[in-house]
């Protein structure tokens, strides 16, 4: 069995202006809410029990999906207040029932090649970040790597084409053991560029279809390109 956290509990501050009255994930695209576009694919996928990471407004979602969404069992683990990417991680690290565990973003979409994701993993059995080639890092940052190996990150503002972060991670599940659990932290900022030169990170290059919802200028762009998905 493979299993996913989804990150679903941030405010959606950049997106509020648009969407006022729901949590970022349930912003609806192209007729139905993003998190079901992408939990829809995930079940696809071969995911048969997914955590879902939920904070601000984290009703809305629960009595939207329940405990069960196309085959796929849904356990809530929620925020009483903000933890950030790691935090939320940590927390949600507890259901996992496995020794590894697929992490997503609720409000980017990722077609990824969950098989040879999960391949790449068993190789090494380190931590992985799924990276994307863009024409333009300047808004991501981006990932310097030397063959398999990710060996460090650049800020964001750095013009030109790159590999960036696609937001999804394979990780073991004791990865954050060293984490007070309810201690709010940055999984980007204050583990993975902090760990990147003593510990293994591996990446794995997506060719797959990306998109970030999280400005309105994507959240607009993402009306058009998911509305076959």
């Amino acid at each position: 069995m493979i299993e996913a956290i989804v990150l679903a509990g941030g405010f959606g501050t950049r997106l509020q202006q648009v969407v006022s009255d729901l949590p970022k994930p349930m912003a609806p695209v192209a007729g139905k809410p993003f998190l079901e576009i992408l939990l829809s694919e995930l079940s696809k996928k071969g995911f048969k029990r997914i955590i879902l990471s939920v904070g601000y407004m984290a009703d809305k979602i629960i009595s939207y999906f329940g405990d069960e969404f196309k085959g796929v069992e849904l356990v809530y683990e929620i925020e009483d207040r903000p933890l950030g990417t790691g935090g939320a991680v940590k927390q949600a690290l507890q259901h996992c029932k496995t020794d590894h565990v697929f992490v997503f973003n609720g409000d980017t979409y990722l077609d990824l090649d969950v098989d040879a994701a999960e391949l790449k993993w068993q190789k090494n059995k380190a931590m992985l970040i799924v990276a994307k080639e863009v024409s333009d890092t300047a808004r991501y940052g981006r990932i310097v790597f030397e063959g398999d190996r990710i060996v460090g990150f650049s800020e964001k503002g750095v013009e030109g084409s790159g590999l960036i972060n696609a937001g999804c991670y394979i990780l073991p599940v004791s990865v954050l053991d060293d984490f007070e659990l309810g201690s709010p932290f940055s999984l980007e900022v204050d583990f993975f560029a902090k760990v990147v030169q003593q510990q293994r990170i591996d990446v794995f290059v997506t060719n797959g279809h990306f998109i970030d919802i999280g400005i309105p200028e994507d959240y607009f762009r993402a009306q058009v390109e998911l509305t076959s998905i």
